[in-house]
């Protein structure tokens, strides 16, 4: 009986094929949207969780600005206090600790142009530590670093401004940098936050820029693996507390700061976006099921004679009901797929296409939860706009639906 059944509503759709396809696009619509939508969304995560997940382990050790709260001057930090947080009895979970002070300084090429960058000494981890890529030539090496060499990695503002963007032209030039003259020997590549740098060893930027004997402004120290991040600020602070004479935890004259955390923050933002944008795109899925809706309701009107004569020769209510059930669950069911189809193919082709328009955008992420979402949610309108109509259909009392003209 059920396949009986199925073949009258087919039959029924065919018979106005222009109307069911239109009525079929607005579900193909609706479901490409949010499939599309959503792949977008996952490929930027994934494009943030590759450019700054190498940072979820990085932790940062700063003084505190602006005096200790209760009164006080802070502590600088020092280079003991980064070599005890690499002691593995008092703090197992950190990997390593990185110094780095900062100031600023006029640079100066031949020719008289000038630009004022800020400053930054320290070891030759730095840049892979920050995740850091050069745009041209090279880091100092540890060999340079102990020497106190004086070679240089620029960012890319100081070359624009000295340079012109020239990288070729900066590499292996002599700039003045304060009073000592330096060699270029790399140039960063662009990362938005710390484009005006100029990056040497920390030795050479005491010896001739920002002096000082074993302070540092700042300790770079990375944990053994992201979980083990909240056990190293722990083992941090209790190290450091112990060894600035801190007895109460709100005088302490040093901040430490995971980015892990705004890691995190920042990926639940994404995770929201996606599923905004997603939500949005089923705003079109709405409109397709009351499309559905109206068509189901014009069918009914327009059947209201065969209804009769069929209910006359002994049909059911519950056959009637399920004919315009399958009707309507055919319509958003084929809707769906050809919706699936063509939101996973443009994903697919945006995948391919959008890195070679535009390298630096990520190439959209598939995600099978929201094909699955979609299809599942496009026979739920079938379902739920063909009820009505269907229902209708199915009460009605032969006598009445035969007079219908």
């Amino acid at each position: 009986m059920i396949f009986e059944t199925a073949r009258i509503a087919l039959r029924g759709l065919r018979a106005n094929k222009l109307r069911s396809a239109l009525t079929t696009l607005g579900i193909v619509i609706g479901v490409a949207a949010v499939i599309v939508l959503v792949a977008l969304g996952n490929g930027i995560q994934a494009g943030f969780n590759d450019i700054f997940g190498s940072l979820a382990t990085q932790i940062t050790v700063t003084q505190t600005q602006g005096g200790v709260p209760g009164g006080g001057q802070a502590r600088d930090l020092t280079e003991n206090d980064m070599e005890a947080l690499t002691d593995s009895t008092d703090a197992p979970d950190v990997l390593s600790a990185t110094p780095v002070v900062g100031g600023a300084a006029l640079l100066q090429v031949e020719g008289g142009l000038q630009y004022r960058t800020s400053v930054t000494g320290t070891t030759a981890e730095y840049l892979d530590i920050n995740d850091r890529d050069l745009e041209a030539g090279r880091g100092f090496d540890a060999q340079e670093a102990r020497t106190n060499a004086k070679v240089v990695v620029l960012g890319p503002n100081p070359v624009q401004e000295l340079f012109g963007g020239n990288n070729a032209s900066a590499l292996n030039s002599e700039i003045r940098i304060g009073s000592a003259v330096f060699r270029v020997i790399g140039v960063a590549e662009s990362d938005g936050q710390q484009d005006d740098v100029a990056i040497m060893p920390l030795g050479a930027a005491r010896s001739y820029l920002v002096g000082g004997d074993d302070e540092l402004d700042t300790i770079i120290v990375r944990a053994r693996s992201s979980e083990a991040v909240p056990a190293a600020v722990d083992q941090i602070t209790a190290v450091l507390t112990d060894r600035h004479n801190i007895r109460d935890p709100a005088e302490r004259d040093f901040d430490v700061q995971a980015l892990q955390s705004l890691l995190d923050q920042s990926s639940q933002f994404l995770t929201f976006l996606t599923l905004f944008t997603g939500a949005v795109a089923g705003i079109s899925l709405v409109v397709g099921s009351i499309g559905v809706a109206n068509i189901m309701l014009v069918t009914v009107t327009e059947r209201t004679r065969e209804i009769g004569i069929r209910k006359a020769i002994g049909a059911r209510p519950r056959v009637i009901l399920q004919q315009f059930l399958l009707e309507s669950i055919f319509l958003s069911g084929l809707g769906g797929l050809m919706g699936i189809a063509l939101g996973v193919g443009l994903s697919l082709t945006g995948a391919l296409v959008l890195p070679q328009l535009i390298p630096d955008f990520p190439a959209p992420v598939v995600d099978v939860t929201s094909v699955v979402f979609s299809f599942t949610i496009s026979l739920i309108i079938g379902l739920v706009a063909g009820g009505y109509p269907a229902n209708r259909a199915s009460r009605l009392r032969p006598i009445e639906a035969l007079r219908y003209q």
